[in-house]
């Protein structure tokens, strides 16, 4: 039987402790950057989540600059334990990324979305320009979206992910109805967020 000196144990136990710590990470790791396929409905006359997690609120009538009609705010706050890949609401054009260097508060504040790190994006569809807000959280530390100006993107394809707990923000024509509320949990590529029937811009 292999015999130890019992001067080593103190190492054996630390580095041993260390071993499993850097073990449940790197297996945390796998899990968080987990990138499943989604069944997305084939409706497009609705507007799809482009987040998993839970809605964190539901506002009409909100100004977003650049927009010339008010319009409705849908957001969701995404914890460490959900899929971070961020999908297209619907078909549509990249009209703009806009990367705002911030503060790294709690993704759930009110002020999160002004103060904190994000990426904002002009989305332009069929029933005119959407608006998507990448914002990172406490412990996020970057959001990353993958398309470019001129991208074409089909409703549930894949555009990027924020890098651990963090929020979306998808304003929507004030037109639309909202299906979801406060609350409820939703998934990105397949949870119907909105429907916008008999209504192009």
């Amino acid at each position: 039987m292999l015999k130890f000196a019992p001067e080593g144990f103190p190492f054996i136990v630390v580095f041993a402790l260390l071993a499993l710590l850097f073990t449940v990470l790197t297996a945390f790791m796998f899990y968080f950057f987990r990138d499943p396929d989604r069944v997305t409905p084939n409706r497009p006359d609705a507007f799809i989540s482009p987040a998993d997690g839970r809605v964190l609120l539901v506002r009409e009538s909100v100004e977003v600059p650049g927009f010339s009609s008010p319009c409705t705010q849908i957001s969701i706050f995404m914890s460490p334990f959900n899929v971070h890949i961020n999908r297209a609401p619907c078909d549509g054009v990249v009209v703009s990324v806009q990367h705002t260097a911030g503060q790294f508060l709690a993704a759930y504040k009110e002020d999160a979305p002004r103060k904190n790190e994000r990426n904002e994006i002009v989305f332009g569809t069929e029933f005119g320009n959407l608006f998507i807000r990448q914002c990172a959280g406490f412990i996020a530390r970057r959001t990353v979206c993958r398309a470019t100006p001129g991208t074409h993107l089909r409703q549930g394809e894949r555009f990027g992910l924020i890098k651990f707990s963090s929020r979306v923000d998808l304003y929507v024509p004030t037109g639309a109805h909202v299906v979801v509320k406060s609350g409820d949990r939703v998934f990105s590529g397949e949870t119907i967020l909105a429907e916008m029937k008999n209504m192009k811009g």
